[in-house]
């Protein structure tokens, strides 16, 4: 059986370059649903609210990105190739990690949604002003990452580390 839509998934660790992958997806004109943590950092800077704020409930906060990433899917064409930075599934490891039962999460997931998945190996660990995890939570999380794919019957297409426009062919080779 085929999958329910022409959406991609480009996931792994923060510090993995999945946001510049999907920046460069972009500027070759297709559709990029842009990491649903970051724009609601984003959305709370613009509004004079400090990440820590944000974030002080990580456990709300996860509950939040899910509701943000579970609109923006529900407005997508499934007919569109459309590249998601991180999607539904990948709620599923946060809210494990993060304390929070990670079924509230799994019950939004859909068995053959995605066309593709991709895991990002990690890069180098850089802090940013959205990051508040630790390097140790993100060695954690790429495997929690694989595991939420494969239990959901996705292949997940490990992408490694090479130029980004080099993460950008291999992934469009699989597409």
């Amino acid at each position: 059986m085929g999958a329910k839509s022409r959406w991609y998934v480009i996931t792994g660790g923060f510090s993995s370059g999945k946001t510049t992958v999907c920046n460069l997806l972009e500027e070759m004109n297709y559709g990029v649903v842009p990491n649903a943590a970051r724009v609601l950092i984003d959305e709370g800077l613009e509004k004079g609210i400090p990440v820590e704020e944000t974030r002080k409930s990580e456990g709300e906060f996860q509950r939040e990105v899910l509701a943000r990433k579970l609109r923006d899917e529900r407005r997508l064409l499934r007919n569109q190739i459309t590249f998601l930075d991180n999607a539904v599934p990948c709620s599923i490891p946060y809210f494990a990690l993060n304390e929070v039962d990670p079924q509230e999460a799994l019950r939004f997931c859909e068995r053959g949604l995605y066309a593709g998945v991709f895991l990002m190996d990690q890069l180098p660990y850089e802090h940013d002003y959205a990051r508040t995890e630790t390097e140790e939570f993100m060695l954690k999380l790429n495997g929690e990452l694989r595991m939420a794919y494969t239990n959901l019957g996705y292949e997940v297409i490990k992408i490694p580390v090479v130029s980004p426009e080099e993460r950008v062919r291999l992934i469009l080779a699989h597409v």
